[in-house]
């Protein structure tokens, strides 16, 4: 029993001596060091020493391997994932206005040509061409493209409106009027020329002689928002106002602030193109017969208004402005000249049957040349 008790002694003895030198060391089994616990095992001071070491050690290594663990992770997620699709950048649309351009000048220089001068087409058709027509029978007097449609990637078929004046073997010239002819051309070069290859040289050909076309179906315009009708009565004060802006619009006699809103910034025509103006008719958006009396404050008035303006050569030309009026301070002002005349809420064009009326020179113009020469 003596023997028993020593053990037991210095395994306090060393407790006590471990906690006053603040040393981690397991809770020590009451048990003697060299007896063997209920499962088997045997622990000592030693043994639980070196788990404690080890255990320390484990948490050092973790500490610093973390910034190498974190850096590695970073470059992982910022690495591009295999496989995912690359945004792919929107195609450019091809442009019409250079296609367009070009069959603008080959319908003019096919019109001047003839017998003879084929070659001067070489620039723009390079195929066989033999004109009956004799040279300078008929010119594009004006020419403007009306119509432009991609039919398939890089060609393209391009209308032009023509105004073509014939000229006889005496130099009498006559007013044909305006002819319409469609034309195919190729294009090459990026997509702003009208072509397909980036990086290319822009570059076009027509693929044929022209073909004149019948004119475009005439429209019948929809219906305006202007329903009353307001004379030219200088007694409404809408009307003076039109008659007064217009007025130092186009001829510059007058400022032009006396008549528009704060704010606004319209300035009037310079030089001066007219002489004076006259107005001959006023439509607006309004309800009621009269206009004497000037509405509240912010109140809109649409405006179309019909003028007959004297150029500085003493001839009339008719013109037509729509106006957008604001109440301010017991009188009318303008706030802007609008863009186009109002219409109505959802009256669309309708069709209009197609008339000609021949000019007085027209009438007694020279037959147009045959179908084979055009």
């Amino acid at each position: 029993m003596k023997r028993q008790r020593r053990p037991r002694k210095a395994a306090k003895k060393q407790l006590v001596e471990a906690e006053a030198w603040d040393e981690e060391v397991d809770e020590i089994q009451e048990t003697p060091a060299d007896e063997p616990d209920e499962t088997g095992w045997k622990t000592s001071t030693a043994q639980m020493a070196g788990l404690s070491r080890l255990a320390r050690a484990g948490v050092w290594v973790l500490v610093v391997s973390g910034p190498v663990l974190g850096t590695l992770a970073f470059l992982s997620s910022s690495a591009p994932a295999q496989g995912a699709d690359k945004p792919v950048a929107a195609a450019t649309p091809a442009s019409p206005v250079g296609p367009a351009g070009f069959a603008e000048l080959f319908v003019a220089a096919y019109l001047q040509a003839g017998q003879g001068t084929e070659r001067d087409l070489a620039p723009y058709y390079s195929g066989s061409v033999a004109l009956a027509v004799k040279p300078g029978t008929r010119t594009a007097t004006q020419s403007t493209v009306i119509a432009s449609r991609e039919v398939q990637p890089g060609y393209w078929s391009v209308t032009v409106a023509a105004e073509v004046t014939a000229h006889d073997d005496k130099g009498k010239s006559k007013r044909l009027g305006v002819q319409y002819f469609r034309v195919g051309i190729q294009a090459t070069g990026p997509a702003g020329a009208g072509g397909t290859e980036q990086g290319a040289t822009a570059g076009y050909a027509a693929t044929s002689l022209p073909a004149q076309v019948a004119a475009p179906t005439a429209l019948k315009p929809g219906g305006l928002a202007y329903e009353t009708d307001r004379g030219s009565s200088s007694a409404d004060p809408s009307v003076e106002t039109a008659r007064g802006f217009l007025a130092a619009y186009l001829t510059g006699t007058t400022e032009l602030d006396r008549y528009t809103s704060p704010g606004t910034r319209l300035q009037p025509i310079s030089p001066a193109p007219y002489a004076a103006v006259k107005v001959t008719g006023v439509q607006d958006d309004s309800s009621g017969s009269g206009q004497q009396k000037v509405p509240a404050d912010g109140t809109v008035l649409h405006q179309l208004v019909q003028v007959d303006a004297t150029d500085q050569a003493g001839s009339p030309v008719s013109l037509s402005y729509a106006l957008t009026l604001r109440s301010r301070a017991g009188r009318w002002e303008v706030a802007s000249v609008d863009d186009a005349p109002a219409i109505r809420a959802s009256s669309p064009p309708s069709a209009a049957p197609h008339t000609t009326t021949p000019s007085p020179d027209a009438a007694t113009a020279s037959p147009s040349p045959s179908p084979s020469n055009s």
